[in-house]
This record gives C-alpha cells, structure tokens and sequence, in this order.
C-alpha cells in the first residue's frame, strides 16, 4: 500500500507518467499565452506609432494606457478567480475568458480609437476569467500528495514559455511585413487555436468531473429572471465598455503636487484607494493573531513588496525597453524590436532546469540559500541587467544605436533573476499566511502584479520622449533612456543591497519556513 504523501493516482487516462489533460491543458495555455504575449510585443510601438501618432507626447500618452492596461488585466484575476471558485467552475470560466480575449484580439485588427480601447478591455475582462483557471486547473488534476503535481507544473509553465517565445516572433514579422492588425489577427487565431485544445479535451472527456460548477443549484439560480450561468457572461461583456471608457480617460486627475497622492490619473487613484484597504485590513489582521504568525505573517508582505518592484522593473520590458530597442539599438535586421520581447521567455526555457537543478545540488549540500537571499539576489541581478543597458551609451556610433549584445546579455541576467524570485514566492506565500487568510493572500500576491505595472507607469512617463517626429531617436533619446536606466540600476541593487543585509532578521521571521 502506498504512503499518502507519495500517492500516483492513475484513475485519469494517463500519458507519459501524468494526467492525460495536462496535455491538453499545455497547448491550451501555449496558445493563449502566445495570443497575450504576441500582443503585448506589439501594443506599445502600435500606440507611438499609430493610436497617438498625433501627439507630441506620445511616449506618455502610451505609457498610462500601457500601466493602465497591465494594472487591470492583472486585477482581473481577483476577482474572475472568486466568480469561478463560487459559481461558474473552471470550465466556464475558461471558455467565457478564453472567447472575451478571442474577440478583443480581433477587434484590435480594427483600425478604430475606440474600437482600440474597447479591444484591451474585452483582453482585460476575459483575462480574469481564463488566467488563474487554467492554472488551478493543473493543480486538480492531481491529488493531494501527488509526487507528479510539481512536474506537472513544471510542463505547464514550459508552455507557457513556450508561447511567449514563439509569439513576438510570429507577430512581430507579421507586423512589420504586413502591418500591425495582421500581427494581432495573429494572435486572436492563437487564442482560438487554445479554445480549440481545451474544447477536444473536454469532448474526449481527458479531464474526467474536474472543472465542474461547485453548486449545480448555485450556477442555475437566477438573478432577475436569468440563470447565473447566463447572467454572469452578460455582465461581463456589459463592463467592457465601462472598462474601455476607464482606460480612454488616461490622462491625469491630479498634479505632481497634490499632497501625499501625486500625479496619477482614474486607474491610478482606483489602485491607491485599493491599496489603502489593503494596508488597513492586513494591519488588522497582523493586530489579530499571535507572534509567531505575525512574523510569518509580516514576511509574506514583504516578499510580495519585493517582488512587486522587480515585476515593476521587468515589465518595462514591453514598454520602455521596447523602445529603447527601436530608437537605439542597431538591430540589423537580427530581429524587430517587438521581436526582442521574445527573448526573456527564450532564456526562461534555457536556464530553468539548469537553476533547478542547481537548487537541488545546494540542497543535497545543504546549502540551498534561504528565501530572503534569493530575493536579494535576484533584485541585485535586475540592478546588474540596467546597469548594462546604462553603460551601453559608451558604445554608441555617431548615430546614437547601441550594440544588439547589450540587450541579449541584460535580458540574460534579468531572466535569472527571475527564477531566483519568481518560482520560490508564490509557494512561500501559502507557507507563511495564517490559514484562515490564504486565499486573501495569494489574491494580493497576484495583485502585486497589477501594481507593478503602476511602477511602469511612473517610470514610462519620466523616461517618456516628447517630439513632434514621429520617428525621433538616435542621438535624441540615447542619453534619456541609458540615464534612466542607470537609475532603475541604483534602485534595484539598494533594494537587493538591503534584503542581503536583513535577510538574517527575516530568516528568523520565516521561522521554522524555508
């Protein structure tokens, strides 16, 4: 008879030694991730070059709605994960996010404003429903103990690697052969193609009962004479133009100088007031419990501030690093610059075995550095990759363009940093957070990702070029962007300076956690 904790159910059809579904589920997630991600290589360049073309501050203009847009697709989650876990189930949820990001890559194939605004808005809403399901999805089809379940993470996570790698490279060419709408058409078709994979699974009955509604009584209750399972769906699709209208309204409410809030535009204020009642109820929460999960508890909220200034500092890969590659960088003809977006997800599929690999070494050493010096670690590797970007002014030729090595080594160093952090938080996250208050927890930790892109944001509009030239870089915009990056370089190696120094105090805080 097997131990629990090494359990291998095979209830479920089986292919190679996991859950056939897995399978599906990976090119389910490949494809909807190359359909987000191939359109995030193109957003910000469409945007200067097309949607605010007008303007001479475009790269501002760009940079709120970019912040705007990554702040609500990923607080989307939240709430799109609750409305699945209550009511709809993972199936449905997958299928109505799945078909609203579908339909917002189509519409962004319109060469419409406002049809613009409403397309990111139908990605923001479907965003919510398909992301945190197909996730939880994998975790469902293994049961507790399952010494595969963490395998089976790892191949769902290649795929979605795999798709971010693929995509702005597809995208990207088809973007600057044929024009932007065929990029994005491009990945509305890989949306579908996702759908697709996920819909012969479930005819093929791959995924066994998992995914179901949890109340069949709940999801056909009606609301004002319609059935949830309908009314849900309506609703959803009745937000997408207040959404739109949300992140059309992208200038700013407030000046520099408005006391303790600053410049910050509709979504901005949405998020500090979300912040605050945060702050407050975790501060209650910490007030509530006893000492040993008060330090737990304070931990986790600094992993997850930790981590929320490294997503802020990555994120910029989409928008100003995006720019920097089209105005500065001497691509020659290597690949466009929305192409370069592939290349973090390229060095992800490369160096992620190998650093789990050397975790696991450590470990059997017993010497696998605790949390804390991961983090600090990772924090001073993302100092190191700007810093790169900053001293690449000093190989600038008479016009201005850097060469192509400096960006391929940052986004080396930046991506490990990125398996120092990321893989290691969100676990960490459920071990420290007192039981009653997990899934508040990791609702907030997805949410960092949301307020990272306000940290874009911030940083976008000081690094923002203002020109009436439509084609202004080279010598122009070389100095704004290397000294801005020499700044985001001093920032992220004080912070990694200052996790190093107090990892000992916080090794004591995590107590008996690793």
């Amino acid at each position: 008879m097997l131990d629990k904790g090494v359990s291998t159910t095979t209830e479920d059809p089986q292919l190679f030694g996991h859950p056939k579904g897995l399978f599906y589920l990976f090119f389910a997630e490949m494809w909807e991730r190359f359909s987000f991600y191939g359109m995030r290589a193109l957003l910000t360049l469409y945007m200067v070059e097309e949607i605010f073309k007008s303007l001479s501050n475009r790269d501002y203009a760009t940079a709120a709605v970019y912040a705007s847009y990554g702040s609500l697709v990923y607080a989307s989650t939240v709430i799109g994960g609750q409305i699945s876990d209550k009511i709809l189930g993972m199936r449905s949820s997958i299928f109505l996010g799945g078909i609203l990001m579908a339909i917002g890559h189509f519409v962004l194939a319109v060469e419409n404003d406002i049809a613009f605004f409403l397309a990111l808005a139908f990605i923001i809403v479907g965003n919510g429903f398909f992301k945190p399901n197909i996730s939880t999805f994998v975790g469902a089809l293994y049961k507790d103990g399952d010494v595969r379940k963490d395998s089976g993470f790892t191949i769902f996570y290649m795929g979605i690697n795999i798709g971010g790698w693929i995509a702005p490279l597809l995208c990207g060419w088809l973007a600057v052969k044929y024009g932007y709408h065929y990029g994005f058409g491009l990945a509305g078709i890989g949306m579908m193609a996702g759908l697709i994979f996920f819909w012969s699974g479930i005819k093929k009955n791959v995924f066994g009962d998992k995914g179901m509604p949890p109340s069949k009584e709940l999801y056909e209750k009606k609301m004002v004479g319609i059935p949830q399972k309908t009314f849900i769906p309506i609703v959803a699709t009745l937000c997408v133009p207040l959404i739109a209208f949300i992140l059309a309204s992208y200038k700013s409410i407030t000046s520099e100088d408005t006391f303790l809030i600053g410049e910050k535009n509709l979504v901005g204020l949405i998020f500090l007031a979300i912040g605050i009642a945060i702050a407050i109820y975790l501060i209650k929460i910490l007030a509530g419990v006893d000492l040993e999960q008060r330090k737990k508890l304070f931990m986790a909220i600094l992993i997850t501030f930790f981590m929320t200034l490294f997503w802020g500092f990555h994120e910029l890969s989409g928008s100003v690093i995006t720019l920097f590659a089209s105005r500065n960088v001497a691509l020659d003809g290597i690949m466009t610059a929305s192409q370069t977006n592939s290349l973090n997800s390229m060095f992800i599929i490369i160096l992620a075995i190998p650093i789990s690999l050397l975790w696991a070494y450590l470990s059997k050493k017993n010497i696998n550095p605790r949390t804390p010096y991961k983090f600090g670690f990772g924090l001073i590797l993302a100092g190191i990759s700007f810093y790169i970007l900053a001293m690449s002014k000093g190989n600038a030729d008479e016009n201005g363009m850097v060469p192509f090595a400096y960006l391929l080594v940052m986004y080396l160093i930046l991506s490990i940093g990125e398996l120092f952090m990321s893989p290691v938080g969100l676990s960490k996250i459920t071990d420290l957070s007192p039981k009653k208050i997990i899934a508040f927890m990791m609702g907030i930790w997805f949410l960092s990702s949301a307020y990272a892109f306000q940290i874009v944001g911030f940083i976008s509009k000081q690094l923002a070029v203002e020109s009436t030239d439509a084609n202004v870089g080279g010598l122009d915009t070389l100095a704004i962007y290397t000294d801005g990056f020499e700044l985001i370089a001093m920032y992220a190696l004080g912070a990694g300076a200052i996790v190093i120094v107090l990892s000992p105090l916080m090794k004591k805080l995590m107590g008996n956690v690793h």
